[in-house]
């Protein structure tokens, strides 16, 4: 997988293996006898695991934190940095960026 897609993979990944495992390990939504409910809570729990971690990511940058609270905080998220992307407007551009 290219640099700068492998970062924005892994953070998409990991974020829902983490609220799939979270939801499995608490019995979160397993009273709902519905898979489409249990699903549903799963990636609430999923998103609200990457709210958390991408916020104190940030606050580490933005506060000067300590770097090792941004890198952990990274890592829980599957790629300890944030991916970056050139700043663009044309699509070919972006395309040929993911592909780089």
């Amino acid at each position: 997988m290219s640099g700068s897609l492998f970062p924005s993979v892994m953070r998409t990944v990991v974020p829902l293996v983490a609220g799939w495992i979270i939801v499995a390990l608490t019995g979160l939504g397993f009273s709902v006898d519905s898979h489409t409910a249990q699903t549903a809570i799963a990636f609430a729990v999923a998103g609200a695991y990457y709210l958390v971690f991408r916020l104190v990511e940030r606050a580490a940058e933005k506060f000067h934190g300590p770097a090792w609270v941004k890198g952990a905080a990274g890592a829980l998220l599957g790629y300890a940095r944030p991916p970056r992307y050139k700043s663009t407007d044309d699509v070919g551009d972006l395309l040929r960026q993911a592909r780089s």
